[in-house]
């Protein structure tokens, strides 16, 4: 048996999805700047996909550009800002993706901003208090804070930071990577000038996700070369890639609030399960409070067989993380759990959820772990 809990890392393609790439590549292979028929017929699926997905956010089909992923949104979001925006000063956490944290303190070490980090609170949430204070400090800051933390899973208050953006006059981005096709966002009621998106998180494709940019913003091309997106990226568009993210934003607006409860449900037995029978662990983040319902991050006890923790449930046919997938390959440890001061002598392993998953698997998960913690003579 083989049990795949790793879903804030990629997700497995949904088999709607894959059917209208598959009909796109068999069918429609224009390129869209082309205006002959061929090109206008490929022309016109990316703009119903955008119609699609910005019929989800609620926001303007205009609004939304088609990228690589979630790392080129971002960049795209925090370069434009500090050069178009003329944005001087930047606030950010020491817990966001480095997609967000590496970019500005690359922008930082250049000297084309300054560059303040918020507080995090012992459960992992922003200090929303502290947050202000900067934001006093520094009217006009470009704010960038992550919806749900990747690694830990809590959820910002989004609602809020917006508020205090609006309130000091900030640039409001977030990345919302791990929420976008899981929770409703709604760009009407909600004042985000960024958001990024990638579309593998939420059963679609790789190498496909988009940005959202605030139509009260005037920012420049961050790739140039080409007339694409709106003369706003260019390079030829990914027509696969951009089908397939949109089916799967159709598919989560249909799915959605079934799938929240199905999957909490996981979420909340796996908990009580390694509660009831790993009494030593905890658990990093607020993971019975205000977090995602995707993310279980899991600290075990020091010993022989944590240290190897995620070598070991591989071998047993358990597939989990230790954090970001981003930095997998890295072997300094979690800047996320580092910055909620968690024990380095703490095995730590990321259980995601996603809608394919089965009480059944958790059952195989624990039983794995009692074997593998038992104690040995």
């Amino acid at each position: 048996m083989r049990v795949y809990f790793d879903n804030a890392a990629t997700s497995p393609l949904a088999p709607e999805v894959i059917e209208v790439m598959l009909a796109m590549m068999k069918n429609q292979f224009g390129n869209p700047s082309s205006i002959h028929k061929h090109g206008r017929e490929v022309k016109t699926e990316i703009e119903k996909a955008r119609k699609t997905i910005a019929h989800f956010l609620n926001c303007s089909p205009g609004e939304i550009f088609f990228t690589s992923g979630g790392t080129e949104a971002d960049n795209m979001a925090l370069r434009c800002s500090v050069d178009d925006l003329h944005v001087k000063h930047a606030i950010t956490s020491p817990i966001e993706h480095h997609a967000v944290l590496h970019t500005l303190q690359e922008l930082a070490q250049k000297g084309k901003i300054t560059l303040s980090l918020v507080n995090v609170l012992p459960s992992g949430h922003i200090d929303l208090d502290d947050l202000e204070s900067l934001l006093k400090a520094h009217p006009g800051s470009l704010v960038s804070l992550m919806h749900a933390n990747n690694e830990i899973g809590n959820i910002l208050d989004i609602d809020r930071v917006s508020e205090l953006c609006q309130q000091y006059q900030g640039i409001f981005h977030s990345d919302t990577v791990q929420t976008i096709g899981h929770y409703r966002i709604d760009l009407k009621k909600t004042k985000v000038h960024f958001i990024a998106c990638a579309g593998h998180k939420f059963n679609g494709p790789k190498g496909i996700g988009f940005i959202y940019i605030n139509s009260d913003l005037k920012i420049h091309p961050f790739i140039t070369g080409g007339a694409q997106e709106r003369n706003m990226r260019g390079g030829t568009e990914n027509v696969y890639g951009i089908v397939g993210l949109a089916k799967a934003i159709a598919l989560a607006d249909q799915e959605m609030e079934a799938q929240q409860e199905y999957i909490s449900g996981l979420k909340q037995y796996m908990l009580t399960q390694l509660k009831s029978n790993f009494p030593e662990i905890r658990f990093n983040g607020d993971a019975e409070g205000r977090s995602s319902y995707l993310v279980l991050n899991v600290c075990f006890p020091p010993s022989p067989v944590s240290e190897m923790m995620l070598f070991k449930l591989d071998i047993e046919g358990i597939s989990a993380s230790g954090g970001s997938a981003c930095s997998s390959g890295s072997d300094i440890g979690s800047h996320v759990l580092g910055a909620l001061n968690v024990p380095e002598s703490c095995s730590n392993v990321r259980f995601s959820f996603g809608k394919h998953n089965t009480k059944e698997e958790i059952d195989f998960v624990i039983e794995k772990l009692k074997a593998m913690l038992a104690p040995t003579n």
